[in-house]
């Protein structure tokens, strides 16, 4: 289908071409059985305005990278009208929310649009995020507001270009329309600007999508799922048969460790790792409740809803990955009919993530490689360090690089990393001196250049990282009709490896307005 004679898509939906459809049609939310998805189209808004979009992700779908064209498809990314060759579509799934079986969930703002096939042959399914309700809503409105999708669009992106595996974003639009929300779920609601976010990826399955069906002994619709899923993004492994479905099932926990590896890496939390939030591509997704570690702190979760369990701390992500591997297993099980070969894969999952995770802690301090009886415990101790005084992780590493540890007494360049100066003691002060002494004997060992340690470094470490405040800076902005903010961030985080001469306000430590404010410390569900 063309429009405005620059666009053209070709349209291949395998999710709704082969796998079974609600026969209801309407909006009702209800229970559906025997079915993947429901058909239903976004709901249409007032007024959209384009506010920003992806140029990579845009040129990854064909569209001429110009803003004219995203202009052109304004009608279609805000939810008021469909291309031909488009089948709208929201997904039934299930999942555990909190370690608890939550039973039916499904999309409730996120209405997919359809697979587009680009000219290198790759498939991108296109979603909207907040275009209305949909039959798994249930009592709310399916519609989503700007400052989660400020959140969502930016971090999408963000992920991206720190090279950790996400689903993308390919534009921000408000709709002109005022959404009522309860942010903190206090009983004081109040309007707010709606907006949609136009979400890319190769497919939007996920654990859930496969735990439903299992859950109620549906074992027809399961094995279609599974098919479908095997032949359209795991085609490598072979036609249907149990043993291709075990493989599929190790090719996800490999993704999936890789994918937290990364987390832990750049320090984010995602907040809410449910497994109907688990990608079956390894793919982060749902940027909801998300956060970056600021003072370091392996018990902090940004979700307020998780304050009181904390189960999805940044510490424990590992573990909770591992736990919803678990669950997809079980799911898996009926097709399989033997344990052996998906308890052999969840038993790898330990193993394989701390190989991603030393890999990349090696990187990280600017080693040729990990050595586990000279790394472990200067990890450990590094981390320790970390802990006992407020210390910002990205600016610790990124600043490390730049250190001349060879020469005594050089910690004090790190200053600029420490929230509460008034904490650093001499014991602290020793402390960071001695494992400095340690780490040049480790660099030295490894017969590794200064320069080379900088470089190093500095590819695996990040300036630039989606700070909660920098978001909500740009958030309040927007809300006042500013949108230079999310410009200014957009093009900075497709570079978070590169100092930026001029933005260097963006790569500084949180500010001591934002440790409490809304917005910057906690963030809720409510979107």
């Amino acid at each position: 289908m063309a429009l405005a004679d620059s666009i053209e898509f070709t349209f291949d939906n395998t999710f709704t071409e082969q796998l079974p459809a609600d026969p209801d049609t309407t909006r009702a939310p209800r229970q559906v059985h025997g079915a993947a998805y429901s058909r239903v189209d976004p709901t249409p808004v007032s007024a959209p305005q384009l506010l920003a979009f992806s140029a990579e992700v845009a040129a990854d779908l064909g569209i001429a990278d110009n803003g004219a064209s995203l202009t052109a498809l304004l009608p279609v990314l805000a939810g008021n009208t469909t291309l031909d060759g488009m089948d709208p579509h929201a997904m039934c799934y299930g999942g555990h929310q909190f370690g608890n079986w939550a039973g039916q969930l499904g999309d409730g703002r996120a209405i997919g649009l359809g697979e587009v096939i680009n000219s290198a042959g790759e498939r991108w399914a296109i979603q909207l995020k907040g275009a209305g309700r949909t039959p798994y809503s249930r009592t709310a409105d399916g519609l989503a507001v700007l400052r989660s999708s400020v959140r969502e669009f930016l971090c999408s992106e963000a992920m991206f270009h720190l090279g950790v595996p996400t689903t993308r974003a390919l534009s921000l639009v408000t709709t002109g329309e005022r959404v009522m929300r309860d942010m903190f779920y206090d009983g004081n609601p109040d309007w707010e600007s709606g907006a949609v976010v136009c979400r890319v990826a190769p497919s939007f399955i996920r654990f859930g999508n496969f735990q439903l069906p299992a859950s109620r002994g549906d074992n027809e619709l399961l094995r279609q799922l599974a098919d479908h899923t095997l032949t359209t993004h795991f085609a490598h492994l072979g036609d249907p048969s149990p043993a291709a479905y075990a493989a599929m099932f190790d090719e996800v926990c490999s993704t999936s460790a890789l994918m937290v590896a990364h987390w832990m890496r750049v320090g984010f939390v995602h907040g809410v790792m449910n497994t109907d939030n688990m990608s079956i591509l390894g793919l982060t997704i749902d940027y909801g409740p998300y956060g970056w570690l600021e003072g370091y702190d392996p018990d902090w979760t940004p979700n307020t809803t998780d304050a009181g369990q904390r189960r999805y701390r940044f510490g424990q992500q590992p573990q909770v990955a591992h736990w919803n591997l678990v669950q997809l297993a079980n799911a898996l099980h009926p097709l399989i009919d033997d344990t052996e070969p998906l308890q052999a894969s969840i038993d790898a999952f330990p193993d394989l993530y701390s190989e991603h995770y030393q890999s990349m802690m090696a990187a990280k301090l600017g080693l040729d490689r990990w050595i586990p009886e000279a790394d472990e415990p200067l990890l450990t101790e590094l981390i320790g360090i970390l802990r006992s005084v407020e210390t910002d992780m990205t600016i610790f590493f990124r600043e490390l690089a730049d250190v001349d540890i060879h020469r005594a007494g050089s910690g004090g360049a790190l200053t600029a990393a420490h929230y509460r100066p008034e904490q650093i003691d001499s014991a602290y002060t020793l402390r960071l001196d001695r494992w400095l002494s340690a780490y040049s004997a480790r660099v030295r060992s490894a017969g590794v250049g200064e320069s080379t340690r900088a470089s190093t470094m500095n590819e695996a470490n990040p300036r630039f990282v989606l700070r909660n405040y920098l978001a909500q800076l740009a958030i309040d902005d927007a809300e006042r009709g500013d949108f230079a903010k999310i410009h200014e961030l957009l093009d900075t985080l497709k570079r978070p490896y590169t100092e930026q001469s001029g933005r260097e306000h963006l790569a500084e430590k949180r500010p001591e307005w934002a440790r409490q404010r809304a917005g910057c410390s906690q963030l809720s569900c409510s979107s």
